[in-house]
């Protein structure tokens, strides 16, 4: 008899945004049978004086600045994201390629082999602590879609308005950090995002909003971040993938023809300075890999939305609007966040 065909499947992995008050207890909620991947990185952290992952996912209740700090916060999004990636039942998928939004990229680059358990955790802890001496600047998110899911030219105007407005204030600086499908993530210094704040229209109450401890990430202001990764982060942690990786500018590393020295430069490199084009992650994962499934490994199930408006604006499965979206993943779900309970049963072993 033959078995039933698999289903194929591009991985998605999270950013630093995704382990919220909800998300406590993730970890120990679904892979207390997955301890083995917390002793390695509970290791490094005790011997760097560093609050472990465990204690961390099992604290009594959440903190703000502890779970949101970049020394923490992206080693335990990894070690979640790392377990819901082990507990994909590969009986049932076939995985293509994987990417990532942000610190995504580190936790898809250990996925794929392209770092081993040791080299992943002393990369993805490395950057995460970079600026426990202070944050450099920081970021602030607004959409640029309707709320059909549509490119607004209006509002890609008021943005465009709003950048030449701060750039002619001395000392200001600003620029594009995350094309995040219909959001735009501004990345800037403090006297920049004050007045960003002040030039953007305000919408529903809730955008321009600045993005709680986080720095300007995939900016040129991280210059001296990627100098000193470089300075303290050997090449020889990369070896090369054993599944096809997508960056963010859309870019393929393919197993069998990735340069390593090329995927280090990139990753502590342009990944770090220029501006993250996860939108386009996307759309070259659909239109490379054209998979049956997308796969979001939690922690939470933010990117959601992010990817059903790059489903819109490609108009993938005659997915037109939001409520198209809406309806296509009531009936037959493409997109499949491990965070939310009832998807999770759809992937999980």
């Amino acid at each position: 008899m033959t078995p039933p065909r698999k289903e194929t499947a591009v991985v998605v992995c999270p950013g630093r945004g995704t382990y919220n008050k909800d998300e406590l207890g993730y970890f120990h909620r679904h892979h207390s049978d997955k301890l083995y991947i917390l002793e390695p990185i509970d290791a490094l952290r005790t011997q760097l004086e560093q609050v472990s992952v465990s204690e961390l996912d099992k604290a009594a209740r959440y903190q703000m600045k502890m779970h949101t700090a970049g020394e923490n916060a992206s080693a335990l999004i990894y070690a979640c994201a790392k377990g819901d990636y082990e507990s994909i039942d590969l009986n049932q998928y076939d995985i293509k390629a994987i990417t990532g939004n942000s610190m995504g990229w580190y936790i898809a680059l250990a996925l794929s082999n392209a770092l081993n358990a040791q080299s992943s955790i002393e990369l993805i802890n490395t950057m995460g602590s970079m600026m426990t001496d202070g944050i450099i600047g920081g970021q602030l998110i607004y959409p640029v879609v309707d709320e059909n899911w549509h490119v607004d030219p209006q509002l890609l105007q008021e943005i465009d308005k709003a950048k030449a407005l701060v750039a002619n204030i001395e000392g200001a600086e600003v620029y594009d950090s995350i094309y995040l499908g219909g959001y735009l993530v501004l990345g800037g210094n403090q006297l920049a995002l004050e007045a960003l704040q002040k030039a953007l229209p305000p919408i529903q109450d809730r955008y321009p909003m600045g993005l709680h401890n986080h720095a300007a990430f995939h900016t040129p202001l991280l210059d001296s971040i990627s100098k000193k990764a470089r300075a303290v982060l050997s090449p020889t942690l990369f070896q090369t993938p054993d599944v096809p990786l997508v960056d963010g500018r859309g870019h393929i590393w393919q197993p069998y023809a990735t340069n390593l020295d090329a995927l280090y430069e990139y990753t502590l490199g342009h990944q770090v300075t220029e501006p993250y084009d996860f939108s386009k992650a996307i759309e070259v994962s659909l239109k490379e890999f054209a998979p049956d499934k997308v796969i979001i490994l939690g922690p939470g199930a933010t990117l959601g939305g992010a990817i059903g408006q790059c489903l819109v604006q490609h108009q993938w499965l005659e997915i037109g609007n939001k409520a198209d979206f809406i309806q296509k993943q009531k009936e037959m779900p493409f997109v499949l966040s491990m965070g939310m309970p009832e998807q999770r049963t759809q992937v999980v072993i």
